[in-house]
């Protein structure tokens, strides 16, 4: 088992940034791939970004395309930021981290999960 923490969530105005951190401990080992999903009230989990450890590659979901970006701390291996810029209101959500064997983008194929931060866009 993988556990995740995430941290870096809060109220920001629109067009504003903020970092998300996602670090992993555990049974790393098991999981090639990080990666970021978002829950708004009323709404399915939606996928954000993932970071593939293997390739170094990248994936985003098409609403945050050019406006966010997933990273890997080359120092502290087991962990992933996202950071968001150019902030809008319907990004707000609670911000989950997640962890697999391989990049996936459906939250229902997802079995390790964080346990969540708010990010509040104000308008």
């Amino acid at each position: 088992q993988v556990q995740l923490v995430e941290s870096g969530g809060g109220l920001v105005q629109a067009g504003g940034s903020l970092r998300l951190s996602c670090a992993a401990s555990g049974r790393t080992f098991s999981s090639s791939a990080l990666g970021w999903f978002r829950q708004a009230p009323g709404k399915e989990r939606e996928f954000v970004a993932a970071f593939n450890w293997a390739g170094g590659r990248t994936y985003y979901g098409d609403s945050v395309k050019g406006r966010f970006t997933i990273s890997r701390d080359n120092a502290a291996k087991n962990t992933v930021y996202l950071q968001m810029n150019s902030l809008k209101p319907e990004d707000t959500a609670v911000y989950y981290c997640a962890a697999a064997s391989t990049v996936i983008t459906s939250a229902a194929a997802i079995s390790n999960w964080g346990q969540g931060t708010q990010v509040t866009v104000s308008s």
